[in-house]
């Protein structure tokens, strides 16, 4: 009988993390699914460590964010602080917490990162921030694991139809070329773990760029 491979995806109950989560069942992943908020690194270090006194860890998809595209100056101070705290302290504290674990099952890391973090656009200067460092944490971290074995990817989606955009100003088109799928993007991640070598960094756009205000 096959061992099934352990894996943490954080964000798995909706959009990208839960097609990738649902994706991963379906090529024979057990999903260890995190109950701690991200921004409460407390309970979330106490959970990831009493999980690793039963499984072994042998991917990690550091999927969950939240975005915000305002003025600067309207953003409040705790507003800041949750975004960073979700978007990339949460992260590099799971790799953090999990990586010894990596290291023995010879695993991988894939960071969902966001096209912003290749671009510059106006009013995402802090969602920028956020996933341009998990991006450059990525590709600093493979340069530092890659004697031990462990992948490191980045991948960075364009606009994708998810409930990202519910509390926001904008959405993707209607027109089905401007936009991608949550399935697209888990689609990739099996086809970066099926590739022999590593896929560091991984861009995917839509054909057309077009969004709606609301």
């Amino acid at each position: 009988m096959k061992i099934k491979k352990n894996a943490i995806v954080t964000g798995y109950s909706s959009g990208i993390g839960k097609a990738i989560a649902d994706t991963l069942e379906e090529n024979g992943y057990f999903i260890i699914k995190l109950s701690s908020r991200l921004e409460d690194i407390e309970s979330l270090t106490k959970e990831v460590k009493d999980i690793l006194k039963e499984y072994d860890i042998d991917l990690l998809v550091n999927c969950a964010g939240v975005g915000v595209f305002v003025p600067h100056e309207e953003l409040s101070i705790g507003k800041i602080k949750n975004l960073i705290d979700i978007n990339l302290t949460a992260p590099i504290i799971l790799t953090n917490l999990v990586l010894r674990s990596l290291k023995k099952t010879k695993g991988h890391i894939i960071n969902i990162s966001s096209i912003e973090a290749t671009k510059h656009s106006k009013f995402s200067a802090l969602y920028t921030a956020t996933k341009s460092g998990l991006r450059d944490f990525g590709l600093s971290l493979f340069e530092e694991l890659r004697k031990s074995g462990v992948g490191v990817t980045n991948i960075n989606p364009d606009i994708t139809q998810t409930n990202f955009f519910e509390q926001l100003q904008f959405e993707p088109s209607s027109k089905e070329d401007t936009y991608l799928m949550p399935q697209t993007i888990a689609d990739a991640v099996i086809d970066i773990l099926n590739t022999k070598g590593v896929i560091t960094d991984l861009t995917i756009r839509a054909q057309k760029f077009e969004i709606k205000r609301k």
